[in-house]
């Protein structure tokens, strides 16, 4: 018989209470009750038998009470709000729980039981789930590489810690992996540039790139095209996109940022996610930010990453005959003068000479700009890397005068009491006159004859 003065009943119990309560009373039978309760006649007997015999606490469950076998320890839930505060302060719960199996793997806890941890000690999410809002998703790709969603994201990335950077980076449709991701001061050519090179370093190029119509992509849309657009039937093309039409691959513009919701939605997770490891490496700088970034990717691929629903991928292989750096710098053209040298940025560059020997004078050619700040030549098939021409005469002479020593400009000349020579005198000479019979004085005109 149970001893406890005061029992505590939860809904169900007290509504099985009144109910067996009406049977014991001969107001409903075993039948009847068996349908209210949801249980056989069998079981509602033996629930009978122990209400005759323990009464109400006949209903509470056997464990009430009882130290659940799975309770996690103090000390073990010590150390786990210990790392929320201080080595994983800032991160949210499952992406705290999926760091911890891995780096203390005798504290591994599931997400769902360290919400409730950090809940009851008082500590908040940093962000909260929007609720899901109803629209229309597309499908994704079927295959890897048909599809490379590219955009980039201006944030306080580092926290104040050090300036605002722009992560560029591009993401599978298929598989929802990131194939390159760099931080740049700016949302830059250069940026894309870098992406496009590990991408194609990785996996390979893609069949499209899916963008937002940004200046990159898109030149002014009032500029008409150049005399060689217009004859090579093309329409203004940007840096990125003579690149991206060189190696084969098509550019799909975005009509609005929900277009892009694949790449969108994973700008928000890298925003908790990468943010929170850029502060628990303590970067301040955008060389340890692209550390800490190349660290992370493939664990993020690896967390979020989907198969394709056709395992084999449509990533195309390097098309140029020319090196991967060679095609995804800047291109500009430029007409060799007839000493060899091209002009650059206010200098001479000096053009080596051609494979076939002849004279580079006259031709038109394209010069590369890096991205690790070198020069180089391209005309057809061959290519050369550019380097400063010599100094002409004039200037060496001018650099053999600065050398020599500042010249005495003739107000810092010592001044003295003694009369300056006279000046020398200067010859005038009086304007000639045409002799008398020079034809302009035969000339007198239509109207003087």
């Amino acid at each position: 018989m149970d001893t406890r003065e005061t029992i505590t009943l939860d809904g169900p119990a007290q509504r099985r209470l009144t109910i067996l309560t009406h049977l014991m009373a001969d107001e409903l039978t075993l039948e009847e009750t068996a349908v209210l309760l949801d249980l056989s006649v069998r079981q509602v007997r033996r629930l009978v038998v122990r209400l005759h015999r323990d009464g109400a606490a006949a209903l509470l469950h056997g464990n009430r009470g009882r130290r659940p076998v799975n309770r996690i320890d103090e000390d073990w839930r010590d150390r786990l709000l210990g790392l929320a505060r201080e080595t994983y302060r800032g991160f949210n719960p499952v992406h705290m729980a999926e760091t911890i199996a891995e780096e203390h793997p005798d504290l591994a806890v599931s997400a769902r039981s360290l919400r409730r941890i950090l809940r009851d000690d008082g500590i908040t999410p940093v962000r909260t789930r929007r609720p899901p809002q109803h629209r229309s998703r597309r499908e994704r790709m079927p295959r890897a590489g048909m599809l490379l969603q590219a955009d980039g994201s201006k944030h306080d990335w580092l926290e104040g810690r050090g300036p605002w950077l722009t992560l560029i980076a591009g993401i599978d449709d298929a598989i929802g992996e990131f194939s390159g991701a760099v931080f740049r001061e700016q949302e830059d050519a250069a940026g894309y540039f870098d992406m496009l090179a590990q991408t194609a370093r990785g996996v390979g190029l893609p069949l499209g790139l899916y963008t937002d119509r940004h200046s990159i992509f898109v030149t002014e849309p009032g500029r008409a095209p150049t005399l060689r657009e217009q004859l090579r039937g093309q329409e203004p093309r940007t840096q990125v996109g003579r690149a991206l039409e060189a190696l084969g691959v098509r550019w799909i513009p975005a009509s609005s940022p929900q277009a892009k919701g694949r790449s969108e939605r994973a700008w928000g997770t890298l925003q908790d996610r990468l943010v929170s490891e850029l502060r628990r490496a303590g970067a301040s700088t955008i060389e340890e930010a692209d550390v800490v970034l190349r660290r992370f990717l493939p664990r993020f691929n690896a967390r979020f990453g989907v198969p394709a629903k056709i395992a084999e991928p449509a990533w195309q292989a390097w098309p140029s005959p020319f090196p991967l750096e060679a095609e995804l710098c800047f291109h500009y053209r430029r007409t060799v003068s007839g000493d060899a040298t091209i002009a650059w940025d206010g200098a001479a560059l000096a053009v080596p000479k051609r494979q076939d020997r002849r004279s580079w004078s006259g031709r038109v050619v394209t010069v590369e700009e890096h991205l690790d700040g070198s020069l180089w030549v391209r005309d057809g098939n061959e290519r050369h890397r550019l380097s400063e021409a010599p100094a002409v005469a004039p200037l060496l002479r001018a650099r053999k005068i600065r050398r020599a020593g500042p010249i005495e400009a003739p107000s810092e000349r010592p001044v003295t009491d003694e009369p300056r020579p006279p000046a020398a005198a200067t010859r005038t000479r009086s304007p000639r006159r045409p002799a008398a019979d020079h034809p302009w004085r035969r000339y007198r005109g239509p109207d003087k004859r």
